[in-house]
């Protein structure tokens, strides 16, 4: 009698641990191909970009409720963005957001937040948890020529291009982001005192052409079903980026922005596309064939976030 009651007590820890261990491990999925898989027939082309959906696989991209994107947040009124401080040497760096919501706001690098004394660039990815709590994002200067004594208000601005994100994951280098602006301003011929980043999307006779970009893009995901979670992009004989995400809904409400930096990219520096499916399908190889392969891939080549162990996001050029 007694031997059967610890017998039954060591098969019901054994299940329980059993649980607990595949819990942790569904809860610590990867992005890779055991979890989603490219959709090369669903490609979408138009002059010098294509995309190419990622999709789940069974299991895999379901939604978080409690996480919303910046852009959603600062556009709600769940969120608010200030100026550390006054002085330019303190608190270029930084910014201070507000999470007024009950949702956890996802932060990704590249965004770029306009207004303040400033416009600025966020540095890496984090998540700003909802505690009614200051709390502080890492950020870059896109905008060398302006700090003003007066603050105007913030407001949300859009993904910066693949070009500019690579140089912010390479180098980190203040000097080097402003240059490279500098360099996409010249080379395209924007006239702009304030050496603002964002001015590139200020061109009354060019404005139509982009926009003519990102509608056709945005009119095609609307119309696609909703199961996407990510795309590569290529442009010319050569893929320029790649997004990822493990939520559905988190890819959804930072679709328009993302595709606002490969339109930018594009069609400032873009050329027709003769890159071939293999030659993007060894690139993907690198990307998503395991973790280890992924880790070395994304060492020189992007960056990978993650929380509590699970990939949330990952970004590829």
């Amino acid at each position: 009698m007694i031997y059967e009651i610890v017998y039954s007590r060591v098969k019901f820890f054994f299940a329980v641990f059993f649980l607990l261990g595949l819990h942790a491990f569904v809860q610590a999925q990867q992005i890779t191909y055991e979890t989603v898989y490219v959709d090369y027939d669903s490609a979408i082309e138009f002059k010098n970009l294509k995309l190419i959906p990622i999709r789940p696989k069974q299991g895999m991209g379901g939604s978080r409720t409690g996480i919303i994107s910046l852009s959603k947040a600062l556009e709600k009124g769940l969120a608010t963005v200030s100026e550390r401080g006054t002085a330019s040497t303190e608190n270029v760096h930084y910014l201070r957001i507000q999470n007024h919501s009950d949702k956890t706001i996802y932060v990704a690098s590249g965004e770029i937040i306009s207004g303040g004394r400033q416009d600025r660039m966020v540095t890496r990815d984090s998540l700003l948890t909802p505690d009614g709590r200051d709390q502080y994002i890492s950020v870059m200067c896109v905008e060398e020529g302006r700090w003003s004594d007066k603050e105007k208000k913030f407001g949300y601005g859009t993904f910066a291009n693949p070009a500019l994100r690579k140089v912010l994951d390479v180098d980190k280098n203040q000097v080097l982001i402003w240059q490279e602006i500098s360099r996409q301003l010249g080379e395209n011929n924007i006239k702009n005192k304030s050496l603002g980043y964002l001015s590139r999307y200020s061109d009354k006779k060019r404005m139509p052409l982009q926009d003519e970009y990102f509608r056709f893009f945005q009119d095609k995901f609307r119309k696609m079903d909703s199961t996407v979670i990510g795309f590569v992009c290529m442009s010319g004989d050569k893929v320029i980026g790649s997004d990822i995400f493990a939520d559905r809904d988190l890819f959804y409400s930072m679709l328009d922005p993302l595709l606002k930096g490969y339109c930018d990219q594009a069609f400032f520096r873009g050329q027709p596309v003769t890159i071939t499916n293999d030659e993007v399908k060894k690139y993907m190889d690198k990307l998503l064939t395991d973790e280890r392969t992924q880790q070395i891939f994304l060492k020189d080549n992007g960056k990978i976030f993650r929380q509590n162990g699970e990939v949330i996001h990952i970004n590829s050029f």
